[in-house]
């Protein structure tokens, strides 16, 4: 991989990772019409490992709540008084609800960077989860803020964002919905989305450090997308959340649906190969 390519991916990840279009899908794409080997698991690692500066983007652009929350969680394991208020909750929150993509991610790892890593599956991901996102948008009740945000929350939108797994599902699209359909506002599910995808995408990253930086992509590489992708995310997670705000997700099912039926046919007619 050489600079140019690595700065393409830093952009791709960086736009992509949080809006509801599938940031794996994307790269499998862009590094198949780069040229490189999608199967080659350094590309699968160095996709992984850029995704770390997307995660610090969100923690910079949070830092004053997760600071907070941090705090609170701390002091309410030695004070059971602070134990019911939400901040404190909300740590709990975040650690259960990231304990099931670890567990699954890590089962299902040969899958993941193996069979999955087919742009068959990234196009009929891109337009089966469509539906899902228009589902949430249109039988979501959204009457509930951060403030009555439970433990059961936390759990079933963690428990999906398994789904996302799979390329071309979306994690954030994956998490939006199910926070949708649990009864959340948007901007609730939002932001709970974004907390969610801190220890998952980080500890993601971690693990396939050592491949991504030990295998023919190298280091600089491997700091030059990673920051790309951290400035670009920055940007689009400040731009998601305005967005989120008055526009429903189902405004991103036309460029999905679009997107997949666009490789169904190049895939179809043998213009594109699906690995």
């Amino acid at each position: 991989m050489d600079y140019i390519q690595a700065v393409v991916l830093g952009l791709v990840e960086g736009l992509t990772e949080f809006l509801p279009v599938s940031s794996t899908g994307h790269l499998t794409i862009a590094e198949k019409l780069l040229g490189l080997d999608v199967a080659d698991t350094t590309v699968t690692a160095y996709t992984a490992v850029i995704q770390m500066g997307a995660i610090l983007a969100v923690v910079v652009y949070f830092w004053a709540d997760i600071w907070r929350i941090a705090k609170a969680w701390a002091q309410g394991l030695v004070k059971p008084e602070l134990r019911g208020r939400l901040d404190h909750r909300m740590g709990w929150y975040i650690i259960l609800g990231s304990v099931p993509i670890g567990v699954v991610g890590l089962l299902a790892k040969d899958v993941i960077t193996g069979p999955l890593r087919s742009l068959w599956v990234v196009a009929a991901a891109l337009i089966a989860w469509s539906a899902v996102m228009l589902y949430a948008e249109r039988r979501g009740r959204q009457v509930r803020g951060e403030k009555d945000l439970t433990l059961k929350d936390a759990l079933v939108v963690g428990l999906v964002q398994c789904v996302a797994l799979v390329p071309g599902v979306s994690r954030s699209g994956a998490t939006i919905s199910t926070g949708l359909l649990v009864g959340l506002d948007r901007v609730t599910a939002t932001r709970l989305s974004f907390f969610l995808s801190i220890p998952a995408l980080f500890a993601a990253g971690l693990f396939e450090l050592k491949d991504a930086v030990g295998g023919n992509i190298g280091i600089g590489q491997t700091v030059v997308g990673t920051v790309v992708s951290f400035v670009v995310a920055y940007a689009t997670v400040a731009w998601l959340l305005r967005f989120v705000a008055g526009n429903s997700i189902g405004k991103f099912v036309p460029y999905r649906v679009a997107l997949g039926v666009v490789l169904l046919v190049l895939l179809g007619v043998g213009a594109m190969a699906p690995t």
